[in-house]
């Protein structure tokens, strides 16, 4: 199990660095733990990226339901995670709605509407921040669903625009086509990579709705639980992101990831000073 544990934590610590980050600032009890939850969280995020093809990635995702069964003991991201869901106290259905979300991610169906995203980040990063505030917590529910719930939003809705090159390449839309109609901005112009005006008043009003999320959280931080806080720290990102979005030079679709030294910077002031002035 210490193999199993290990390989989680090179896993993160390649494939998600702010989490891997993040982790550095609890306590060292748990950070084994985190590293399990986000290793099997990656796992189910790049499903598409390993299958490629949907047929593969509904075998994929059906592993990992298998794997929350009981099954799949030699994988080492599933011996640890089934380890930390038991010690922790997991709800099961949580993690089935992580997996059964990323079933989206298979297909070119784009997103129909801002409802339909806002649920889709709430699957796949709000439960995450719930879960490894339960592990925070010793295995406690830590009550913060709405604040999760907002910050997850707030932090799937930038990273998904920062993807948006990426998507995009692989023929993805995940903005809302009930947005996109409303500014007049089409799908072929998106899968082009044609940098529109119909679209770059899209891509203001999903930035401003992540900002709304953050503006919601921000007072919910102060009922949370200090020991939870840390499953919050990568959200700390978010604002200084959509900051740089909203730049006159900014191109969409083209890389716009803050530098690594400013992420790991504002990581490491959000955990020395009060959250809410980094939301």
């Amino acid at each position: 199990m210490t193999n199993a544990f290990d390989h989680c934590e090179q896993l993160v610590r390649a494939g998600d660095k702010d989490r891997f980050l993040a982790s550095l600032f609890a306590p060292e009890k748990a950070r084994r733990a985190l590293w399990a939850l986000y290793a099997f969280n990656l796992e189910v995020a790049r499903t598409r990226e390993l299958a490629r093809e949907p047929m593969p990635g509904e075998i994929r995702l059906q592993f990992w339901r298998d794997a929350l069964a009981g099954q799949g003991e030699a994988h080492p991201v599933a011996a640890a995670l089934r380890d930390v869901a038991v010690r922790y106290r997991f709800p099961p259905a949580m993690l089935v709605e992580m997996i059964d979300a990323r079933t989206f991610d298979l297909y070119d169906q784009p997103m129909a509407s801002l409802a339909d995203l806002e649920r889709y980040a709430t699957s796949t990063s709000s439960i995450l921040i719930e879960l490894a505030a339960r592990i925070l917590m010793d295995g406690r529910d830590p009550g913060i669903t709405a604040l999760a719930g907002h910050a997850g939003i707030a932090y799937a809705i930038a990273g998904l625009l920062r993807a948006l090159p990426v998507h995009a390449g692989r023929g993805q839309i995940y903005l809302p086509v009930e947005v996109m109609q409303r500014h007049g901005a089409e799908s072929a112009d998106l899968l082009a990579g044609r940098e529109t005006v119909e679209l770059r008043a899209v891509l203001a009003e999903l930035r401003l709705r992540a900002r709304q999320h953050l503006t919601e959280a921000r007072p919910l931080l102060a009922k949370a639980p200090a020991a939870a806080l840390p499953a919050l720290l990568p959200v700390a990102l978010v604002r200084p992101a959509l900051a740089r979005m909203e730049r006159r030079r900014y191109r969409p679709f083209q890389p716009a990831d803050l530098p690594q030294w400013r992420r790991q910077w504002t990581l490491w002031r959000a955990a020395r000073s009060d959250l809410r002035t980094t939301f």
